[in-house]
């Protein structure tokens, strides 16, 4: 239960899966669900969706998880993706499904955007849309943050003093974009503290078990690459068993320190691959 994270009674574990792209791999995530489901998670959130589409699925697929896994579901909300009447009409909709966490971001431009459409979009940021449904529902608001700041920040100073804004109109926890060097994000955590951030912060973790997935998420997240992580691609990224074990192995570390230093939470970005997360599950 996401209690646990914010009573901070234990580190919690959680997910994050995606809405599939197609038809046919939407039918099938519902079986990927179950076995989420089975590793016994404090909560599982689900993206908007790639570029702000599929935004009915990402009710549907939270819905399941409220009521038929009855596991704490929280659902994504973009500011790309809502216009204030569209966003209230979602909340509206979430809170009939029993839903009463989501989870606040400025999400990225979809394709189709026009710049007319994007510099005009009624939530500029994030706090625009915390500020809005703090005010305007009873639901929960989870807050994204970065370790290593937001690539489009002026400076880490003040990224932090926008997410201490955040966390004061309404954010009630964190989840950290993924990072791949644990200093970073203890590095984060004390200048977090110091700027008078004191809400539970979830350390996002990605398993690497492929060299292109690294490209792709350091392009989307502007996070580094630790010389580790970098050697262990050169070594293994040619053979896929090989660089699956080690990328897992990898993932496995960086989370056992993590707990070793009381972080008050785990969220692992899935890539709704199951089987990978129940073994990283099985050794943490």
């Amino acid at each position: 239960m996401i209690e646990n994270l914010l009573n901070r009674t234990k580190t919690s574990l959680s997910f994050e899966v995606s809405p599939p792209k197609t038809e046919e791999e939407f039918q099938a995530v519902f079986g990927k669900l179950e076995s989420f489901a089975a590793l016994k998670p404090d909560f599982i959130s689900c993206t908007y969706g790639a570029g702000g589409s599929r935004a009915g699925k990402t009710v549907e697929i939270v819905s399941y998880i409220q009521n038929q896994l009855h596991i704490d579901a929280i659902a994504h909300m973009t500011c790309v993706g809502f216009k204030q009447a569209d966003l209230q009409t979602n909340c509206e909709a979430l809170q009939k499904e029993g839903i009463r966490y989501v989870m606040a971001l400025r999400g990225d431009r979809p394709q189709a955007m026009t710049d007319e459409q994007f510099n005009n979009r009624e939530f500029f940021y994030a706090t625009d849309m915390v500020r809005y449904l703090k005010a305007n529902t009873s639901l929960q608001i989870a807050g994204a943050c970065y370790p290593e700041k937001h690539y489009e920040a002026e400076s880490f100073e003040s990224d932090l003093t926008h997410l201490k804004e955040k966390v004061d109109a309404g954010a009630s926890f964190l989840i950290t974009q993924l990072f791949f060097s644990n200093d970073v994000f203890y590095r984060f955590k004390e200048r977090a503290a110091a700027a008078g951030i004191t809400v539970p912060i979830c350390a996002g973790i990605m398993p690497v078990i492929s060299a292109k997935q690294i490209g792709t998420s350091v392009t989307l997240s502007g996070s580094s690459v630790p010389k580790e992580l970098s050697d262990l691609i050169a070594n293994y990224g040619e053979n896929k068993e090989d660089m699956r074990k080690a990328g897992i192995d990898y993932a496995v570390r960086q989370i056992r320190d993590l707990k070793e230093h009381g972080v008050d939470g785990i969220h692992l970005y899935t890539m709704n691959w199951p089987k990978t997360t129940a073994e990283i599950v099985s050794q943490i």
